[in-house]
């Protein structure tokens, strides 16, 4: 049994017992050699620790001996004890802070700031590590394998590293901890990406002081965003990194870093200043004569679009007006072309189900509302919802002004507002019912509140 002031391999006396694991024990010890305080880690063979467990430790071992990276503890030696029971001891440099979670523990809040120089950090150590070649993967990122010492972030604990046989294709141990290890993962195909995704579940927990284990999930995917204040382009990228889907995650922690920097290019401003922001971005002036109601608060935009009255355009709603009214003259001329009286009934029903249907379309209210969330829009008559979209805020790619062909329109208006979404759809606002004007100050005004160049 070991104890405290007890001395291995006649150098490394034991000093403080850090964790105790399933047959593995982890010590704060003095090598008494070198006069400097390292760390071992020892593993008893029997019992609960059986063969995957002694090639997981011998594996790291190996692995350590090749590292050497500033924000890696670095390998001293390994060494096995035949007393009664077999152990088996490596040791490694001492990193003297405390980890991400026990700092959790301890209630600290991490600022976005610091989350993101968390993420930098552990992103270099990642680009290293995957770059080697065979490529080394940690399998285990998460707060307790974090160490915070003077503001700079160190990777510890190797003991579920894959090295070599990724690039054989061999079959792995599992290894990873729940909320924290993609499902591929699980499946004994560790990939670089699947390093990503356990750094993005540790930096939703730093952000959102939650573990991803106790968020809730939507078709697989982390739902977080609404428990951290954090700049939605921040969000969104730590989103790509927890993608289910490897196809749609992040590849590579190179990739990782670029979106990171080109998420920083538009930081959004702390909330009492988004309204000013807002305001210095819009050069553009509402047209004097616009009808358009647009209400702006820091949590929420609402955009009222009235209806148009008996002006006329070519919108799809009012082309499929005209395609109505006419189809149901023509498709049943032929059928009553012997009687005049039917042909006139005819022409009646054709032009009141035309009429209606540009009723709607023309004295419709559209309405859009965005909130930090979601968009919403909805289009009414007479008080009764007929059409309701919904997206979330963080699918949204892009919103400009489009136009139709100048030569068919038969008013000034002829502009919509596209809202394109990550998935290839958009919503089309408008129908075709703005001045150039018009559609350049809306536009305007939903990229300034939604912050996006």
């Amino acid at each position: 049994m070991l104890q405290a002031e007890q001395i291995l391999q006649n150098r490394y006396q034991l000093k403080q017992q850090l964790g105790d694991n399933a047959g593995r024990q982890t010590w704060l010890s003095q090598d008494l050699e070198k006069s400097e305080l390292v760390v071992v880690k020892l593993l008893v063979f029997g019992g609960n620790v059986q063969w995957d467990d002694l090639k997981l430790f011998e594996r790291e071992a190996d692995v350590l001996k090749q590292l050497d990276h500033p924000r890696i503890p670095k390998y001293r030696d390994y060494f096995s004890i035949d007393d009664r029971s077999l152990w088996f001891g490596l040791v490694q440099e001492y990193i003297a802070g405390k980890s991400l979670k026990e700092l959790l523990v301890e209630g600290k809040k991490f600022t976005e700031a610091q989350v993101k120089q968390i993420s930098i950090d552990i992103l270099q150590i990642l680009q290293y590590l995957h770059e080697l070649n065979p490529p080394v993967l940690h399998r285990d990122i998460k707060p307790s394998n974090l160490i915070w010492k003077d503001g700079q972030v160190y990777l510890v604990d190797f003991g579920a590293v894959q090295d070599k046989a990724a690039a054989e294709g061999r079959t792995f141990t599992v290894v990873g901890t729940y909320g924290y290890a993609p499902m591929e993962q699980f499946g004994g195909r560790a990939v670089p990406a699947s390093d990503l995704y356990a750094l993005g579940a540790t930096l939703i927990h730093l952000l959102t002081g939650i573990s991803p284990a106790d968020l809730p999930q939507d078709d697989m995917k982390i739902e977080f965003g609404d428990r951290t204040s954090a700049n939605p382009n921040f969000v969104r990228w730590i989103e790509s990194l927890v993608e289910p889907s490897l196809k749609k995650r992040v590849s590579s922690a190179k990739q990782a870093l670029e979106k990171l920097k080109l998420s920083n290019r538009n930081p959004q401003p702390p909330p009492q200043k988004r309204r000013k922001a807002a305001n210095q971005i819009a050069i553009i002036k509402q047209p004097h004569d616009s009808k358009i109601h647009l209400e702006r608060s820091d949590e929420l935009m609402l955009i009222t679009l009235p209806a148009l009255g008996f002006k006329f355009s070519f919108s799809m709603g009012n082309i499929i007006a005209m395609y109505i009214g006419i189809m149901i003259i023509f498709s049943l001329a032929s059928v009553l072309s012997n009687n005049p009286t039917s042909k006139a009934y005819l022409f009646v029903l054709g032009m009141i189900a035309g009429a209606a249907v540009f009723a709607v379309n023309n004295f419709k209210i559209t309405r859009i509302r965005f909130d930090r969330d979601e968009l919403v829009l909805t289009r009414e008559f007479q008080g009764f919802i007929y059409l309701k979209k919904t997206t979330g805020i963080s699918e949204i790619q892009y919103c400009h002004a489009v136009g139709i062909n100048q030569s068919i329109s038969l008013r000034e208006g002829n502009m919509s507002i596209s809202i394109g979404q990550s998935n290839d759809r958009e919503y089309l606002i408008g129908d075709s019912r703005f001045t150039e004007m018009e559609a350049a100050w809306l536009a305007q005004e939903i990229n300034a509140w939604l912050r996006r160049e």
